[in-house]
């Protein structure tokens, strides 16, 4: 697939998937052999994208995920994102704190024909507990 279509495929991965809570739009975008490597742990394949999908959107229901850049080449890409959203429920072992947290993260993905199949986020961990008010994990 060509780099436009690879950049298609994210946008409907934000806009659909992640704003729009679209669901059943997953296995079309996402390759069986996907692994996001969250620092949540690893998610992978089409469902377990759609359990990290579902946890973040439960948590945040009024998620706004943007893409504020993309540079792609053959079959790399890589985006600068923002994410917006409201605290209102449960993410992994944190509670809730009714708090918003406005947070940019760098991610690199690659595909296979025309589908997402690998994603690593890099993004600044100490802001996104500090923002939403929850204690640091301990190591």
């Amino acid at each position: 697939m060509s780099v436009e279509a690879n950049k298609a495929t994210l946008r409907r991965v934000a806009e659909e998937v992640f704003n729009k809570g679209d669901l059943s739009v997953i296995a079309e975008l996402i390759a069986p052999n996907y692994v996001y490597h969250s620092p949540f742990g690893e998610f992978k394949g089409p469902d377990g994208f759609t359990q990290f999908v579902a946890m973040t959107r439960n948590a945040f229901p009024d998620v706004d995920m943007k893409i504020d850049k993309m540079v792609a080449e053959g079959d790399k890409l890589a985006a600068l994102l923002t994410f917006r959203g409201t605290f209102k429920g449960k993410f992994g072992d944190a509670e809730p704190t009714g708090k918003q947290i406005n947070m940019t993260m760098a991610y690199f993905y690659r595909f296979e024909g025309g589908k997402e199949v690998e994603a690593t986020p890099f993004s600044d961990m100490l802001t996104f507990y500090q923002q939403l008010g929850i204690p640091i994990p301990q190591q």
